[in-house]
This record gives C-alpha cells, structure tokens and sequence, in this order.
C-alpha cells in the first residue's frame, strides 16, 4: 500500500472544516486517495504547531499541501489551514516546506489555480505567486453562478 494513503483521514479532517460548502471547492474521500496513489501526487500535513503528522507523528491535523509534479513544473493541487488556525503562519509554512520538496524533486516553477475573490490570494502573493491567467466563468458555485479562474506562477 501506497504510505501516503495514510494521509486520507487527516486531509480529510482539515477539508470538512476548512471548505466552504457554498464555493463546491473540497474534493471527496475517493478524489483524495485516487490522487495520493499517484506517485506524482504529493501531500504533507501538519498539526497546529507545524510539525509533520504521518506515521511518526499522529497529532491533530492543523493544515495540509496537496501537489502533483510533473517534469521540472509542480501545481498545488490544494492547501487548507483549519479555520480555528488561520492567521498563525501554518499557510505560508505549508508553502515553505511544499518549495522546498518540490526544489528537491528537480521542479523550478510552481503553479496554482483559484476562484477569483479566494482571500488566500494574500498568502499566495506573499509566497511570490504572480497572476498569470485567466478562465472566465471557470468555477460553477452550488447556487449555480459562476466565478472566473486566476491561474498564478512562480519560479523557485
């Protein structure tokens, strides 16, 4: 079995909390482990005080990273603090550590995409992502409406 499967349960824990149900953004159970059985997938979870929670560590998780790398180019497939933990740091940890994983993997650019409006837009500019695109309409919210795109860059 795939070690990282046994994230499952702790991602899924910080999702059902840090996920607004109006934005249709979290993945489900099956999404999260289908991705982590991918070799190219890559997650790291952490607990309020930014320590590592996996086989060695079963603390309480706080936040996790979910990646997925392809060649020299990776895309933060998610990344949720638990709103009880926000404002503390753990976000821009989580991006830290994710960096520096994906440095060691050969990556040298990093991508993300979000809903327009997402107020992580500040941590995604403070750990140098840049806007470089956009998908009008992109997101279809659970009322029906939709929201554009903001795919953003950036070279580690």
């Amino acid at each position: 079995m795939n070690e990282s499967l046994c994230l499952v349960d702790p991602i899924m824990a910080v999702m059902e909390s840090a996920f607004d149900p109006a934005f249709g953004e979290a993945w489900n159970r099956r999404q999260i482990a289908d991705a982590l059985a991918m070799p190219s997938t890559h997650a790291l979870v952490i607990d309020e005080g930014g320590r590592i929670v996996g086989r060695d560590n079963e603390g309480s998780p706080a936040g996790f990273v979910l990646t997925r790398h392809a060649a020299d180019e990776e895309e933060l497939l998610l990344i949720a603090v638990m709103p009880e933990y926000r404002k503390r740091g753990l976000g821009k940890l989580l991006i830290d550590q994710f960096f520096a994983a994906a440095k060691a993997r050969g990556t040298t650019r990093v991508f993300l995409e979000m809903r327009r409006g997402n107020p992580a837009i500040e941590l995604y500019r403070k750990t140098g992502f840049e806007p470089i695109g956009e998908r009008p309409n992109y997101y279809r919210l659970a009322n029906g409406s939709r929201v554009d795109a903001i795919t953003f860059g950036c070279s580690i």
